[in-house]
């Protein structure tokens, strides 16, 4: 059984620790709980005391319009932390969502302001964590803007596929990815109709397979080239390039 301090991978990911900072990390209080899926997080208006971790599951951040209409804004993979904002940041603005049954670690704002202070070169990089949730959120708007349906399904399937990959969540071109054209539907702006003709085009033109929750990419350059796509705002480490599926089998 894994015991270690759930924010030890989300770091260690990208630094080398001292003794003295994975220290620092393990007497951290966190409380683990267990989200149901399609149960919110956290909702519009909320003043939360404490931020989380994801540890397992995948969540978004969303809005709902005036029509009713929920606009997810982002997805939230594992070892990320949607809501380290709110250390600063008193009102949300937005709702967070449990996608998946999700696990999460809660840390309160009282013991990670301390953290912060007293762990100078970590509290840098969980800013830095959250300068890169936002140059996504830069990213976002662009590809619901200005990307015609077809490209935009195809970078939001670049996108995940780097960030599972980076995660060591992706093999031989193929991650668990457990969404619907309905989420999709909501992450793009398009319509479920329009959503299901992209997707049925991607796979027509051979680049991805999507099914039972999971994304097959068959041909990454020509993914990458249909969404014209530059993983530049993401700021992930420097990796080999995303390999397709050897001889996947095309649904």
């Amino acid at each position: 059984m894994n015991t270690s301090h759930p924010l030890l991978a989300k770091f260690e990911r990208s630094l080398t620790l001292t003794g003295a900072e994975r220290d620092a990390i393990n007497v951290l209080p966190v409380r683990l709980e267990v989200v149901k899926a399609d149960q919110a997080i956290l909702r519009e208006g909320d003043r939360p005391k404490r931020s989380f971790l994801l540890v397992e599951g995948l969540a978004c951040n969303s809005k709902v319009g005036p029509n009713g209409k929920r606009q997810i804004l982002a997805f939230h993979l594992p070892e990320d932390m949607p809501d380290l904002a709110s250390l600063y940041l008193d009102l949300r603005d937005s709702d967070t969502w449990a996608m998946t049954n999700c696990t999460l670690a809660f840390v309160s704002h009282r013991d990670l302001d301390r953290f912060c202070d007293e762990q100078r070169r970590l509290s840098k990089f969980l800013w830095r964590d959250t300068l890169i949730n936002a140059s996504v959120h830069r990213e976002w708007t662009v590809n619901v803007g200005l990307r015609e349906g077809l490209a935009r399904m195809a970078h939001l399937f670049c996108e995940l596929m780097l960030r599972m990959r980076a995660l060591g969540r992706a093999k031989d071109g193929t991650c668990d990815l457990a969404l619907t054209q309905a989420d999709l539907a909501e992450a793009t702006g398009l319509s479920q109709v329009h959503t299901n003709r992209v997707i049925q085009e991607l796979r027509r033109l051979e680049l991805i397979s999507f099914a039972r929750g999971q994304l097959t990419v068959h041909d990454w350059d020509g993914l990458v080239e249909t969404a014209d796509f530059r993983a530049d705002y993401l700021h992930l480490p420097p990796v080999d390039r995303p390999e397709s599926a050897p001889g996947a089998r095309r649904a």
